[in-house]
């Protein structure tokens, strides 16, 4: 089985019984999975492939889809739909052909609220999956403002 980040920490009964709740999604090269804004309905796990994530941004007068992180087999993707707004904040393409299993909110919430043990251990690489995501903008937006720090100082 493949070791994916938001089932770690179960056993492989009790993952396999969570990856049975999703259905088998292949995407082709270039499709694009989510955007920016939809609504979130599903948590995606990448079992073959990449996705990337992109920001679209207004640049020089154009839309360019300004590449945030690229994510791999096993990580979690469009976890949005686990948390509320259940918004999509960025746009996730598949640039090769990418398999993902898709996990239903509602499904989850039915059987997390049956399992509440598995629901804890989800929710546990939930919030590290966040946390990974905001020490990246984080870095991001420092890198931004030493840039404007250093052309003030010029």
């Amino acid at each position: 089985m493949i070791n994916l980040e938001l089932l770690q920490g179960l056993d492989d009964d009790e993952a396999g019984r969570v990856l049975a709740l999703g259905e088998r999604i292949t995407l082709a090269p270039g499709e694009i999975l989510f955007c920016l804004g939809d609504s979130a309905g599903s948590v995606y796990l990448i079992t073959r492939g990449c996705i990337r994530l992109t920001l679209p941004m207004q640049v020089r007068g154009r839309e360019e889809n300004v590449l945030v992180e690229e994510q791999a087999v096993g990580h979690v993707v469009g976890w949005s739909a686990l948390t509320p707004l259940h918004r999509f904040t960025l746009t996730a393409t598949a640039p090769l052909e990418t398999e993902v299993v898709a996990l239903d909110r509602d499904v989850l919430d039915a059987y997390f609220a049956a399992h509440p043990e598995t629901g804890q251990v989800v929710a546990f690489n939930l919030a590290s999956a966040i946390a990974r995501r905001l020490q990246l903008f984080q870095a991001m937006w420092v890198r931004e403002v030493q840039r404007m720090v250093e052309s003030r100082c010029a």
